[in-house]
């Protein structure tokens, strides 16, 4: 009986299945077997009155814009497969992040404190062999999803909202004036699905992933006393051609420690069984701590790919993906809660902007979910913490190129460190970083080329480049606004959504949250 096995029957539930279940999924996408659904059509009959402004199908993160859309006076219908509510396991984020939930009259300055499970400081960053970061504030917050729902479903339905729980997604029927999901009609269906919504896999028509992120992880109890936690940490070379990274975190019950790495969708690559075992392999070494000293409260598995065309534009009017249907989200996050929160009050006021302006084209709803240089360019930093499956490379390379990027960014201070830890990056910090690292490390960062190669790095060079541009736009906005305040309202939808991308774009949004 292998280590996973033996950790995994001691649960509750299947989980062993459900571990190989997801890899029989992840087998299906790295070997491009998967089938593409049929489960958009479209129509040219005229549909007439429609039941609500908005349908809104996977509640989980649904919810989250469904409440805000309700609050905001809109009709909003919410499917959800199952019955709405949130997992034991804490959602981490750092705290002015959810401050976006009282903005929108989400949550009072009680309840999102109520919402808050446990805090922690400090985080560490560090890689083997070189310096240790120590940062206050960043995803120090783990917020209880079970209290969170619970209390957003009740204001949603006091707001005049409807829940269909125990209502799967089935099919949806685009038509001219409207939008027919199973039998209910909409102006506008936004896919709340996640990755693998069925809505995302037919626009994408079979695209293999460009890159997988492979998440395992437990929480556990009998850990000795730790208040602090680890955002990125690797203290071991390559194993199976992967970097593996560490992160933990106090919660109510225990501590959370999770193993991840990146990696292309090549079918040889690790299965996550195969990567939950050398998480229990390393994890004593990790915490300094036996597994029979443990005593496991639930395992934790999951894998995310990422798309370099993203955020996803459907070739359909009147849907709109949000939150990781859209991959609206760097490679180098998991995306889920935190991406959501950042992009909610900005989806909130262009969603209601565009159904009252009739902007529900899949042009005009495309312009929600903008190219941003911001997140386009983390994909050069996910090649190098990244090799090939054949890929020759020093096996402490990864780590030698990460410790030396991050003592720079120490050096430079807190405005380039905690945005980048947030996975927001900023031309200014961005470019200073680079700067010091490559004239302090010449030899490592001369590296870097082959291992992520030459067309790569010119592809980067554009994205990079449009940072900078944005952010000079940013700067332009307010001279510019005068103007369009005097345009008819169709073209302020515009006019709005171009502010965003530079805004969001140029990650011109974090210094509003700090």
């Amino acid at each position: 009986m292998s280590l996973t096995e033996e950790i995994l029957s001691q649960l509750p539930g299947d989980v062993l299945a459900g571990l190989r279940q997801s890899d029989r999924i992840l087998a299906s996408i790295r070997e491009n077997t998967a089938p593409i659904p049929t489960v958009v059509k479209e129509s040219e009959q005229l549909l007439g009155a429609v039941d609500w402004d908005v349908i809104i199908c996977g509640g989980t993160l649904g919810i989250l814009i469904g409440c805000a859309l309700a609050v905001k006076g809109l009709r909003v219908a919410l499917l959800e497969r199952g019955i709405l509510r949130g997992r034991e396991q804490e959602w981490n984020i750092s705290r002015q992040e959810l401050e976006v939930f009282v903005e929108l009259n989400l949550l009072s300055e009680e309840e999102l404190e109520t919402a808050i499970a446990t805090q922690y400081n400090p985080a560490r960053v560090g890689f083997q062999g070189g310096v240790e970061v120590w940062v206050e504030n960043v995803l120090n917050i783990g917020v209880d999803p079970v209290y969170l729902l619970a209390t957003l479903k009740s204001k949603f339905l006091a707001a005049g909202g409807k829940l269909l729980e125990n209502t799967p997604f089935t099919e949806a029927v685009v038509h001219p004036d409207g939008v027919m999901v199973n039998q209910f009609t909409a102006k506008l269906l936004l896919d709340a699905m996640g990755h693998f919504s069925p809505i995302t896999r037919q626009a994408r028509q079979g695209k293999k992933p460009d890159a997988l992120c492979l998440v395992v992880g437990s929480c556990a109890q009998g850990f000795p006393e730790n208040n602090s936690g680890d955002l990125l940490l690797s203290f071991t070379s390559l194993q199976n051609q992967c970097q593996y990274f560490w992160e933990a975190f106090p919660a109510r019950d225990g501590r959370t420690t999770y193993l991840f790495t990146y990696m292309d969708a090549h079918p040889q690559r690790l299965s996550l069984e195969a990567l939950f075992e050398e998480y229990l392999r390393l994890l004593p070494e990790y915490q300094g701590v036996a597994l029979n000293q443990l005593q496991f409260q639930r395992a934790l598995f999951g894998f995310f790919p990422t798309y370099r065309q993203s955020p996803l534009k459907t070739p359909w009017n009147r849907i709109l993906p949000v939150g990781d249907s859209s991959g609206n989200q760097s490679p180098l996050s998991f995306g889920g809660f935190g991406a959501m929160v950042r992009h909610l009050k900005r989806l909130t006021f262009g969603i209601d902007e565009a159904l009252q302006t009739n902007q529900l084209s899949a042009k005009a709803l495309a312009l929600l979910q903008p190219y941003q240089p911001s997140l386009t360019v983390t994909w050069l930093f996910q090649k190098a913490m990244s090799v090939g499956v054949n890929q020759q490379i020093s096996p402490d390379q990864i780590n030698q190129l990460l410790s030396a990027v991050f003592q720079e960014m120490q050096q430079l201070g807190t405005p380039v460190l905690k945005p980048f830890l947030q996975d927001i990056v900023q031309f200014s910090a961005l470019t200073q970083t680079l700067l010091k690292t490559g004239l302090s490390h010449p030899a490592l960062v001369a590296k870097i080329i082959p291992q992520v190669g030459l067309a790569n790095l010119l592809d980067w060079l554009v994205h990079y480049s449009n940072l900078g541009i944005y952010t000079a736009l940013v700067w332009l906005t307010p001279m510019l606004e005068t103007w369009f305040r005097n345009q008819p309202s169709e073209q302020q939808y515009y006019w709005h959504r171009l502010v965003d991308t530079w805004k969001f774009g140029s990650g011109a949004d974090y210094s509003d949250k700090t």
